[in-house]
C-alpha cells in the first residue's frame, strides 16, 4: 500500500498534459514541448517523471520510473533515520519526598537529559496534602537547579489540579553549565585536594611517626643486646 501510495504521488509519461515541462539533470535545465520530451525518454530508454508538477514550467527528469522510486525510498529512509525521537520521561515526586528519593530520581533524570529525552517531574498531592503546595514547588525549584547541567526548564511549576507540574528540555551538547551544586561539590573536592597535599608537604622529611617509631625500636633493639 505505502508503494501505490509513492507510485501515485508523481505522473509519469503520457499522464502529463501540459504543453511544455523543464527537463533537469547533470547540472543543467532545459524548457521542451512535453511531446519532445516523451520522444526523448523513448529514445533513451527511460521514463519522463514530473517531479515538481507546481512550477512554471512543471519540472521533470529522464530516468527509469522504478530507479526514481527506490531512490526516494532510500532518500526518506535516511531522512528518518537522522531524525532524534525525543520521548517525554516522567519523574513523580511527593510533597514530602525523602532525600535518599530524590537523589535516586535525580539521577535518573540526568540520565534522561543526557540521552536526549525532556522530563516532565510533577509533584501528586493526595487528600489533605494539597496544603503542601509551596514544598511542592520548592522541590521543583531545586530539582530544575540541580539538573541545571543538563536541561533548561521550559516553564515555572504550575498546578494542574492535584499535580504540580515542572518541564526540563536537554540541552544541547557542549553547551551545558555546570549547576551551582555541582560548583559547589567541585569547590570542595579542590580544597579537600589542596590540604591533603599541604599536609603530605608538611610532613617530617625522614618519614614522619612511623619512620621516627621505627628508629626509636632500633634505638632500644641495640640497647638492649648492648646490655646483655
Amino acid at each position: 500500500m505505502k508503494n501505490d501510495n509513492m507510485k501515485n504521488q508523481y505522473r509519469i509519461n503520457e499522464q502529463i498534459r501540459v504543453r511544455e515541462v523543464r527537463i533537469v539533470g547533470d547540472g543543467d535545465s532545459t524548457v521542451v514541448p512535453t511531446r519532445e520530451a516523451l520522444d526523448m525518454a523513448r529514445n533513451q530508454g527511460v521514463d519522463l517523471v514530473e517531479i515538481s508538477p507546481n512550477a512554471n514550467p512543471p519540472v521533470c527528469r529522464l530516468i527509469d520510473y522504478s530507479k526514481f522510486l527506490y531512490q526516494q525510498k532510500k532518500r526518506q529512509k535516511e531522512m528518518k533515520a537522522k531524525q532524534v525521537k525525543v520521548e517525554v520521561k516522567e519523574i513523580r515526586f511527593g510533597p514530602q519526598t525523602d532525600e535518599h528519593d530524590y537523589q535516586f530520581k535525580l539521577k535518573h533524570a540526568m540520565e534522561f537529559l543526557q540521552e536526549g529525552n525532556k522530563v516532565r517531574a510533577y509533584v501528586f498531592f493526595r487528600g489533605r496534602s494539597i496544603l503542601f503546595k509551596e514544598q511542592g514547588e520548592v522541590l521543583l525549584l531545586r530539582f530544575a537547579n540541580d539538573l541545571e547541567e543538563y536541561g533548561k526548564v521550559e516553564g515555572m511549576p504550575s498546578l494542574e489540579g492535584k499535580k504540580m507540574f515542572l518541564y526540563l528540555a536537554p540541552k544541547k551538547a557542549g553547551v551545558a553549565k555546570k549547576s551551582q551544586q555541582a560548583r559547589d561539590r567541585e569547590a570542595i573536592e579542590a580544597e579537600a585536594k589542596e590540604t591533603a597535599k599541604q599536609q603530605v608537604e608538611e610532613k617530617p622529611s625522614n618519614g614522619g611517626l612511623f619512620a621516627n617509631a621505627k628508629i626509636s625500636a632500633d634505638a632500644l633493639k641495640k640497647l638492649t643486646e648492648t646490655e646483655e
